[in-house]
């Protein structure tokens, strides 16, 4: 099995100016890792971003790490003004870019929450058939191009498995399918080895991530620390290190014969070169390889 890790790991350590974006998959390499995904790019005052995309292709290919994945937000309730047709035009500009990327797949969220003007009602339920329109027209796109489209366990709505395997069953098409990540389900209160199981049958492509969680009826612990959907404290944790049930949940996605790459996506307190390279480690040794 193959294991990559996000760009969002070292994403830190390029704000800080200890290295550039264009140094990631050489750093991965390095680090060990078999792939790399790219979670968004920011390309140079000037540059248009098919072109920086390219430059980061090549960069990739020169250090013989592929590039397997884009991630990129998308709100097709609230997003370019609330104006379906535009946002559905945006996000399939954004699948131009994972193609000039060689990227195969692309990651796009679907909604942060209930906008200024929307009658459709407040339930998940009732706003997923105009986000599963969404979805559908995109994945049509990218079908087009050879690049399969996911949506993640992410952004607080549309972050429980019942939720995220109702909206594909919506969508109901072969080409779009689910960024599984076994530690985001906690952002919803959620027992990852149980939702692991559900949506497993939907992954295209799976994240390896952990957190610290406290209980959220004492004081707040502090800066780093963000609260769950139902008011936990969360801290993003090196892979083995938090709460999440990280051996468990792999041990399902081996026995479930999954032949994707598994990403790590790192984004704790700690260094991230430590962090990243303790979180393979642990990793590999869960699955055993």
């Amino acid at each position: 099995m193959q294991i990559g890790v996000s760009s969002y790991s070292y994403s830190r350590c390029v704000r800080e100016k200890r290295m550039l974006e264009t140094d990631i998959p050489a750093k991965a390499k390095e680090q060990g890792f078999d792939a790399v995904e790219f979670a968004g790019i920011s390309p140079p005052d000037g540059t248009p971003l098919h072109e920086y995309a390219a430059r980061l292709k090549e960069t990739a290919a020169a250090c013989g790490i592929p590039i397997v994945n884009y991630a990129i937000g998308a709100d097709f309730l609230g997003g370019s003004g609330g104006d379906l047709a535009k946002e559905i035009a945006r996000v399939c500009r954004e699948v131009d870019v994972a193609r000039a990327l060689g990227s195969p797949m692309m990651r796009h969220d679907v909604m942060y929450g209930i906008p200024v003007g929307w009658t459709g009602g407040k339930s998940f339920k009732a706003c997923v058939s105009r986000l599963a329109e969404g979805c559908r027209a995109v994945t049509e796109y990218a079908a087009g191009l050879g690049v399969k489209t996911m949506v993640e366990n992410h952004g607080f709505v549309c972050q429980d498995s019942d939720r995220v395997e109702l909206l594909i069953e919506t969508v109901a098409h072969p080409n779009f399918g689910v960024l599984l990540d076994i530690g985001n389900f906690a952002c919803a209160d959620e027992d990852s080895g149980i939702a692991v199981g559900r949506l497993l049958p939907y992954t295209f492509h799976c994240h390896i991530k952990d957190f610290h969680i406290k209980c959220g009826d004492g004081a707040h612990p502090g800066s780093g620390w963000f609260n769950s959907r139902g008011g936990r404290f969360l801290r993003g944790a090196i892979v083995g290190h938090g709460d999440i049930p990280v051996s468990q949940c792999l041990r399902q996605i081996r026995n479930a014969k999954y032949a994707g790459v598994l990403s790590l996506e790192f984004e704790g307190l700690e260094d991230p070169f430590t962090g990243v390279a303790i979180g393979l480690e642990n990793t590999r040794r869960f699955l055993n390889i």
